[in-house]
């Protein structure tokens, strides 16, 4: 038998409850009480883990990502963060310079920002940027949101761009005298194609560095969008992610959320039980979850679907990614073989068609009236009527809420005042009763939780701005965001009695801390460190 015994912490049961040590055996969690009392139990046989009088909360949840974007995003060169044009292009140059053998067939990253530009022109790249870094193999340059990418000549050369629609959804843009400026809008990842596909092994060796990372960020369980979604070929992605949790190489506990092309290849999978087999490797950390969709695109790509419009950009009301019939469609066949949904929705008409899909297929008037736990992914723009209409329905907004740092610059300028009020409404979702989860949708952003913690609890960016937080009703506090991060995200999975707690009878999933995160200064909560990871009872990570 397994035996754990964790004292001198300060351990985070519930609000108002905290303790002293926890012990649990064969991975679940036994007994929390004081040192004395868990030493007893354990026995001289146990591992003795010594927090040192710091603080342990439960091991993180990320309710959305893309966990093998993750680990290409940290095999390729970064453009995060990157500060003009100049920076992006030097940054390329420099990584193919130095990575020749990685790069002979084309460059690939996502996460530049236009917006964050400070220096030159504030404006996203194009092709001419791009022939910069190399007019000899294609460049691809996805946009930070993840629905927008910009390629060279050389990329545009291959594709032979043509004007309209593009196979799979998206158009490419043309400029005033009909020629492609390099940018796919909603096809971020359709220029893809020209580089190598990757193998079963790329596959699991990218895994193995996401699981390295997120357990050096306390996340011990991600809900994450790869199958169907991700490029390459879609069995041998299957088969990399069976092959880490059938040897049991992956850490991280891993519930699939799964896209499908049309909803006849989704009734499909259903109909042959194909959909239901899927987690099914013997080793209880990968499991099969919801059904993913996406509704609209994103918000700083002004492609969010906006009932009002953009207003700084007249005539714009985003880019549909599924139309409401067929929405209606995946939903009824969800429905007819039990399957939960869950819908990227960021602006307010996606919201809106959403919760209307979601509408036709509820069970009113039987014990629960969303069975599914059916999920709003994003939910960002949305109004007063619209939250009322979610707590009432008992549908489930997964928020990513570090995206605050960035979209509270944007979004009255794109949405209007109002609607800014009413809008990332974790504090409202509190108040009513919703079960909202808490994520990040990396590589978006960075996996890591305490920067999304900060900004549900501060309003503010990473900066500090503005003094007393933006739309500051919509707070929440350390233990709502925590528990939205940990037991909230455990509901959307259907877990909420195993894992998310740091109680007898859950599993022995816990991160312990650098920095008291329920009494130090909000503002350094962003700077928090993760110390040590466990996962089913074992030490995974201990910083050095």
């Amino acid at each position: 038998m397994k035996k754990l015994a964790l004292i001198n912490g300060k351990v985070y049961v519930e609000r108002g409850d905290f303790r002293q040590a926890v012990y649990a055996e064969d991975g679940v969690i036994k007994a929390v009480g004081t040192n004395d009392e868990i030493l007893a139990l354990a026995g001289s046989d146990a591992k003795v883990v010594d927090a040192a009088g710091k603080t342990v909360i439960p091991g993180i949840n990320d309710a959305h990502l893309h966990f093998l974007f993750v680990g290409i995003g940290l095999s390729r060169v970064d453009t995060m963060g990157c500060k003009s044009l100049d920076e992006l292009i030097s940054r390329c140059k420099n990584f193919m310079a130095a990575h020749p053998e990685e790069c002979k067939h084309g460059i690939f990253s996502m996460g530049y920002n236009e917006d964050l530009f400070t220096e030159g022109p504030k404006r996203a790249p194009n092709r001419y940027d791009l022939d910069k870094i190399s007019t000899e193999v294609p460049v691809i340059m996805v946009r930070v949101c993840g629905h927008i990418a910009v390629t060279n000549s050389k990329a545009l050369e291959i594709l032979d761009v043509k004007p309209g629609p593009l196979p799979k959804g998206g158009y490419p843009v043309f400029d005033e005298n009909g020629e492609p400026t390099g940018a796919f809008n909603e096809a971020a990842y359709y220029p893809q194609q020209l580089l190598p596909e990757f193998t079963v092994e790329d596959f699991e060796r990218l895994f193995m560095l996401a699981d390295a990372h997120a357990i050096e960020c306390g996340v011990t369980s991600v809900q994450s969008n790869d199958l169907n979604q991700i490029v390459g070929n879609r069995e041998d992605l299957h088969t990399a992610i069976d092959n880490v949790y059938k040897t049991n190489k992956a850490h991280i506990r891993y519930h699939h959320q799964i896209c499908y092309y049309s909803p006849a290849e989704f009734e499909k999978a259903c109909a042959s039980g194909e959909y239901f087999k899927i987690g099914e490797v013997g080793n209880p950390k990968m499991t099969n979850g919801p059904l993913k969709l996406f509704g609209d695109g994103s918000l700083g790509g002004r492609t969010a679907t906006i009932r009002g419009g953009y207003k700084d950009d007249p005539g714009n009301f985003g880019v549909p990614n599924i139309q409401p019939e067929e929405l209606l469609e995946y939903c009824r066949i969800a429905d007819k073989y039990g399957v939960q949904v869950c819908t990227h929705v960021i602006g307010d008409k996606a919201v809106e068609d959403t919760m209307k899909a979601y509408e036709t297929v509820l069970h009113y008037g039987e014990k629960e009236v969303n069975p599914y736990r059916h999920i709003l992914m994003h939910c960002q723009i949305t109004d007063a009527d619209m939250m009322q209409e979610i707590a009432k329905n008992d549908l489930i907004p997964c928020y990513q809420p570090i995206f605050l740092d960035y979209d509270m610059h944007i979004v009255e300028s794109r949405c209007g005042k109002e609607l800014c009020s009413t809008s990332y409404a974790f504090g409202t979702a509190d108040k009513l009763g919703i079960h909202q989860s808490f994520g990040t949708d990396s590589p978006v952003e960075d996996l890591n939780p305490f920067p999304g913690i900060y900004c549900a609890v501060t309003r503010k960016d990473k900066k500090g701005w503005p003094e007393g937080g933006w739309n500051p009703q919509e707070c929440i506090d350390v233990c709502t965001a925590v528990d939205a991060y940990t037991t909230g995200s455990a509901y959307q999975e259907f877990k909420e009695n195993e894992k998310g707690r740091i109680k007898p009878g859950f599993l022995c999933d816990m991160a312990v801390l650098d920095t008291d995160i329920f009494t130090c200064d909000p503002m350094q909560i962003k700077d928090i460190k993760c110390d040590m990871t466990i996962i089913d009872g074992d030490v995974v990570f201990e910083r050095k």
